[in-house]
């Protein structure tokens, strides 16, 4: 789909990837997308109307979309696209309704019987494990683990057995806690991968034993900054 400057598009919703941290890692479709469609609904205006005038995209309609008001929102949408107006779907960074919020929206949208358009693009997890070294064919992604270490203990066993490498989003103020529980329940030998403000100005990859990833995190106050994509190596095969 090429879609030229005030060219009508067609009533849908869009489901639009956006940058994960660098702006120049948008698709031509999704500027393409972003220009034509009526309203853009965000997670945060602000970031967003930061990325559409980056692209010299500047007057989008922008309305709030965010977890607290996305079933509101959605009814908000629903009708907007039965008065024949398109419409797309971003998040701050990334694909929307993968660890983020617009599943609740895609979901009344189609009961609406309206079209459902995804617009693919950046994804963390796919840029972590192309540069992650783990030779692995085979993937489970998570997401974020629960905030609480009883209840991320209780997700993480549920795991501990399957070969596939685990994909994990986490935030700064949580590595630490996060990384504990991931040895006490998996232990020193596998191996885990910090894959820090990936596409950003200070992106790091390490790699190490799960036995001394807390040493490292501890090594340099920098190691426990930014966001992360965690990997962990599958489970080894039992004798």
């Amino acid at each position: 789909m090429h879609i030229r400057a005030n060219q009508k598009i067609e009533c849908a919703l869009y489901v639009v990837a956006t940058p994960i941290g660098n702006l120049g890692d948008i698709t031509l479709r999704a500027l393409d997308v972003l220009g034509a469609v009526g309203v853009v609904a965000a997670e945060d205006t602000r970031n967003t109307r930061h990325l559409l005038q980056h692209h010299g995209i500047g007057d989008a309609k922008l309305l709030a979309l965010h977890q607290h008001n996305e079933r509101a929102g959605a009814e908000k949408i629903v009708t907007l696209l039965q008065q024949g107006n398109s419409v797309a779907l971003v998040t701050d960074a990334g694909t929307p309704a993968v660890s983020d919020p617009g599943a609740l929206l895609v979901e009344a949208v189609r009961a609406a019987g309206f079209r459902v358009i995804p617009i693919p693009g950046a994804s963390a997890a796919i840029a972590a494990l192309s540069a992650s070294g783990l030779v692995n064919p085979h993937f489970l992604f998570h997401g974020f683990l629960p905030n609480k270490s009883a209840a991320r203990r209780a997700a993480l066993q549920s795991l501990a057995d399957l070969p596939c490498t685990l994909v994990f989003y986490e935030a700064p103020h949580r590595i630490l806690e996060c990384v504990t529980d991931l040895h006490a329940v998996f232990g020193d030998a596998r191996e885990i991968v910090f894959a820090r403000e990936l596409t950003k100005l200070f992106e790091s990859i390490h790699r190490c034993p799960l036995g001394t990833a807390l040493a490292w995190l501890h090594s340099d106050p920098n190691n426990q900054r930014g966001e992360f994509v965690l990997l962990v190596s599958g489970a080894a095969p039992r004798n």
